[in-house]
Order: structure tokens, then sequence, then C-alpha cells
């Protein structure tokens, strides 16, 4: 045990590294889950019940990212925030309402797969439209409570407002880890369960019946990839790391120094940049879990493709050879 002064942490990473991060995420998430969004919108009529989960996974998509600015100017100003306590304490609120509800409706798609494909006899009229718009705002309901004590918590030193913590400040550092331990087990660890036990039995069954539509399989293959991708690359490191960054902290005001500090706040802040990535990929969702995306997706890209067929042979300077009109 050291009780001399702990080595320095790299604080200045955070401000090099999380905003190219957040303006890539923002342009890619609000074009990709915008596009997702209208795609069930403009079929709202034949919505089926796991799209309701993927709507609502795009709302609360569109929720965060439309924080991200905010914070790209807040990080690219050195940790400056301008904008409020207020507004922080929302910025904040907003993130993990995105993080834990992106949870929630990722593990509700995994239930809904579940029991279609393993219990498709039992659950026959059961798994309504109704009952998934009421499971659905009882995520959001739970979510936000879970949520809500973070609001409480201190996000800016006292006598300085110019910092916006997306924990709380190391006076009450100890109180936030035991919060945010709670918050781990029921927020992720045990949705994560349930998806992983879920899609585990879902792909043992599909395995063993032969008579398995072939396109149901390997949709509900993909589906399985995907989420386990999302838990895997964005959830997981941003959890385990938070947790560790916080007991750094605690053992930091104890007087208790240790080598990996400066470590796990650059691995802390790269599990940021990974969590934040879920607004950008979870559109892939889109693909798998909407029936009716696919086949508008493909729909768009032969009318781009003949649009720029028209375009070039209706252009007598720009138009290709006979072979290259047939390539295209």
């Amino acid at each position: 045990m050291n009780k001399t002064a702990c080595p320095r942490v790299s604080f200045d990473f955070t401000g090099r590294f999380l905003p190219p991060v957040y303006i890539l995420v923002f342009i890619v998430g609000l074009v990709a889950n915008g596009w997702g969004l209208k795609s069930l919108l403009h079929n709202w009529r034949k919505l089926k019940i796991i799209n309701v989960f993927v709507f609502n996974l795009g709302l609360a998509d569109i929720l965060y990212l439309l924080t991200l600015p905010f914070l790209v100017v807040y990080y690219s100003m050195k940790s400056k925030w301008i904008f409020g306590e207020v507004f922080c304490k929302i910025t904040r609120f907003c993130f993990n309402v995105n993080l834990y509800g992106s949870i929630g409706f990722l593990t509700c798609i995994s239930v809904y797969r579940y029991l279609a494909i393993v219990h498709p006899v039992k659950v026959m009229g059961r798994l309504t439209f109704t009952r998934s718009v009421i499971i659905s705002v009882i995520v959001w309901l739970l979510v936000s409570v879970q949520s809500l004590p973070d609001m409480f918590f201190t996000k800016a030193p006292r006598n300085n407002t110019e910092k916006c913590f997306v924990t709380t400040e190391n006076a009450h550092v100890e109180d936030y880890l035991k919060y945010t331990l709670g918050w781990t087990l029921t927020g992720f660890c045990i949705p994560f369960l349930i998806t992983l036990g879920c899609y585990g039995h879902v792909a043992s069954v599909l395995r063993t019946l032969k008579r398995t539509d072939k396109v149901l399989k390997q949709r509900s293959l993909k589906l399985m990839f995907i989420l386990i991708l999302l838990f895997s690359v964005c959830y997981i490191p941003y959890h385990a790391f938070r947790n560790l960054d916080l007991l750094a902290r605690v053992l930091r005001r104890q007087g208790i120094c240790r080598k990996w500090y400066n470590g796990v706040y650059i691995a802390r802040q790269i599990s940021r940049a990974l969590v934040c990535l879920n607004s950008a990929l979870k559109p892939l969702v889109y693909l798998h879990g909407n029936e009716d995306v696919p086949f508008q997706l493909r729909q768009q890209l032969q009318r781009v493709r003949q649009m720029l067929i028209n375009r070039f042979l209706s252009n007598p300077s720009r138009r290709p050879s006979a072979l290259t009109v047939d390539e295209l």
C-alpha cells in the first residue's frame, strides 16, 4: 500500500478521443435510425409484434443522438460545460435511458423470438400488438425509474458549474459505486443472461428441427449474432470498466495507489465510445428484426441503380459503350 500521491491519470485523453467518435456516431446513427423509423411508420398498419420493440429501439437511439452535439462541444472545450447543470443531468439521463432501454427492448426481442420458435403453439394468439405496446411502456417506466437516482448525484464540483460528470464527484463516489453495482446487476447482467439463454435454446432448436424454414433459420441466427455482438462489444466492456474506474477512484480517495489506475481510466473512455457505437450498430436489428425493411432496402437500391442507368443513357456525352451498359 502506498500513501503517497498517486500517479497522474491522463484526463486529457478524453478530449482527444471522444469528440470524433461522437460526431461519427451522430451522423451515421441519425441517418440509419431515421431511415429505419420512417420505414416502420410507413408500414404502421401492418406493423408486426416484434417491430413494436424495434420501433422503441429507434426512439431510444434518437433520444440519445440528439444530445451528442452538446457533448462534442463539452469535450472539445477541454471539459467545459456551458449549458447549465440541469441540462447536464438531462443529457446524462438520456444516455442512461438509451442504454438500459436498448438492453430492455433487445431482451424483449430475444424473448419474443424464443417463444415464437420454441413454443409456437402455446403462445398462439397471446403475443398481440396491444400486449407488446403495454410491455414497451413498462420497459420505459422501469428504465426511467432505474435511471432517476443518477440525477440526484452531483454532476459538477462545488463552486464549479463548468463540469458535467458522467458519474459524480469524488465526495460521493463510494455511494455511486454501490448504486452502479446494483444498476449493473438489474439493468445489464439479468437481461444479458435472459438473452443468452433464449438464443442458446433457439439455436439448439433450429439445429434439430429439419422442417424449419431456411429463411427463418438464417434470420434468427443472424439476429442472434447481432445481439450477441452488441452485448459483447458495446455493453460488457462499458459495465466492466465503469465499475473498475469507480473502484479505482474509491481506492485513490483512501490513499491506495496502483499502477493500473491510468490504464483503467483510458479503457473506460474507450468503452464509452464502444457503448456509444450501439446507436449506430443497432439499425442492423431493423434489417433482421423487421421483415419488411430488407425488402424495402433492396427496392431502394434497385431504384438508385435504375436512376443511374437512365441518367447515363440520357446523356450522349457520358453514354458508355454497349458492353458497359450491359454490365450495369
